[in-house]
């Protein structure tokens, strides 16, 4: 504890940081994490390290929530790293840091976009942002997942997409839409073109996971781990000197999203998440089962993944009610849906004359078949 009370807050930063990189924390955890800490040692330098403790803590947590007004989540961060840094760095396990209590976080539902939304927005898209948003719908990627994208990860024969250190540090297997194969196919024979170009340059190199580029000295500048969406420009990596290229930014998705968003007039707050949204919510719609779902998202939990079943099961149930303006459903049908455990698939005969939602379904689907416009029910 002498030795650390010497030290400066830069320093105890960068304590803090190795043992973060340490136990492989992602690097927006550590940049938060040392943000946080960076602000509470700041404010209570004056008090020395040994003085520190569930006052100091507590006064922080309610000037963030009072003064600063942040959210809840932003409040359980801040608190997480102060932890972090009094448990790992300082090595201080008092009774005090468990009795801390969290903010309550508020249940917000997720802005799902309807299925001719959807149409409209990557209307007003181009490029290779529009290839960005139809994997974020068609395959419910997150964007940072869709950004690291290697060509490896793409598999058109199977017709899959295999997610490397997602969130949590798990991979898993999504689809691969049918709609977007054909563009993906020709975006690809495109950064194959910039690839060959930058060897050509002396260039061509990507960055490797831990010590991969040790192990395998070539794969850096191979074609198997090359960036699906690839920058613009290239730099140069002061550890190896290597010219390489990363793959393309966030903010530059982000705001092609809110630009088309804008121009689609488009009122919802969408970005590139709600895509995510959009794709398990669509899904529900089509009949595919919440497990399934869950396993293409990545949740750990399945009640993360049931948010989506308020917004597509309950919604839609709302919106039949004679109450709130839809159609009524004759008694005979009620009780044939129960039977059968939900309500018939299309070309079912109505049970009786009145059952008019059901008896205009099942001519429309006598007279033209039904085509799916969504892009991530066809892959399923």
């Amino acid at each position: 504890m002498a030795s650390a009370n010497r030290l400066s807050i830069g320093d105890l930063c960068s304590r803090t940081e190795t043992v973060l990189k340490t136990r492989h924390y992602s690097r927006s955890t550590i940049s938060s994490y040392i943000f946080w800490l960076r602000k509470f040692l700041e404010r209570y330098w004056y008090c020395g390290l040994e003085d520190l403790g569930e006052t100091e803590i507590t006064a922080f947590l309610s000037d963030l929530a009072i003064r600063q007004n942040v959210a809840a989540s932003t409040q359980n961060q801040a608190l997480s790293a102060v932890l972090f840094f009094f448990k790992q760095v300082l090595g201080r396990e008092l009774e005090w840091m468990n009795d801390i209590a969290r903010a309550r976080r508020s249940q917000h539902l997720p802005v799902v976009l309807s299925r001719e939304e959807v149409p409209r927005l990557f209307g007003r898209m181009h490029g290779t942002t529009l290839f960005v948003a139809e994997l974020l719908y068609g395959s419910g990627l997150r964007l940072m997942e869709c950004l690291r994208l290697r060509v490896k990860d793409v598999d058109f024969d199977r017709r899959k997409i295999v997610v490397r250190d997602g969130k949590g540090k798990k991979d898993r297997e999504t689809v691969l839409a049918a709609r977007t194969e054909p563009r993906l196919r020709q975006h690809l024979a495109k950064v194959r073109s910039l690839h060959a170009k930058d060897l050509l340059a002396g260039a061509g190199f990507v960055e490797l996971p831990y010590a991969l580029a040790r192990k395998y000295p070539t794969a850096a500048s191979s074609w198997p781990y090359q960036w699906v969406f690839p920058a613009t420009r290239t730099y140069v990596d002061l550890a190896t000197h290597q010219r390489r290229r990363h793959h393309l930014h966030q903010t530059v998705v982000q705001k092609a999203v809110r630009d088309a968003v804008r121009a689609a007039r488009i009122t919802k707050p969408a970005g590139p998440h709600s895509l995510r949204h959009s794709f398990a919510t669509h899904l529900l719609q089509d009949g595919v089962d919440i497990r399934t779902i869950q396993e293409l998202l990545g949740h750990r939990d399945v009640s993360t993944t049931m948010i989506y079943v308020v917004v597509a099961v309950m919604w839609r149930r709302a919106r039949r009610s004679s109450i709130l303006g839809g159609q009524s459903v004759c008694q005979g049908h009620i009780s044939r849906r129960r039977r059968m455990g939900g309500f018939p698939s299309k070309g079912v005969r109505p049970c009786l004359k009145n059952c008019s939602p059901v008896r205009l379904r099942w001519h429309a689907s006598r007279r033209v078949p039904s085509q799916k416009n969504d892009a991530s029910s066809s892959a399923i």
